[in-house]
């Protein structure tokens, strides 16, 4: 089964699904806002991509840019940031069976379908 985590109230977030659904009838949509994120997804999200837990930050963020920008955060500090602040998550991210990845733009889902 294919995983995205999504965000309904982001265009890119929304294309990205809609990308897959053409690709894929099988598709577990986790709205991460709402359910939150644990550190195992985050920790299945980093191994999959390659990822360091701060490319997965949105640094457009006002949080990010206020609060975070420009201090050095541990791997774990990182990986806690993103649990309390989910808002930050890079979206949307595709998770497969071996592989993990931002689908930004969406058509680059096909390279874990």
């Amino acid at each position: 089964m294919i995983k995205i985590l999504h965000n309904p109230r982001c265009r890119k977030s929304r294309e990205g699904l809609e990308y897959l659904k053409t690709k894929c009838p099988d598709i577990d949509v986790i709205d991460y806002l709402k359910d939150g994120l644990t550190r195992e997804l985050i920790e299945e999200i980093l191994l999959k991509t390659g990822f360091t837990p701060l490319q997965l930050v949105r640094t457009q963020e006002e949080a990010y840019r206020k609060e975070l920008k420009g201090r050095n955060f541990t791997r774990e500090e990182w990986i806690r940031i993103l649990i309390e602040n989910p808002k930050l998550l890079q979206r949307p991210i595709v998770i497969a069976k071996h592989k993990a990845l931002l689908a930004q733009p969406p058509e680059t889902i096909d390279r874990v379908i």
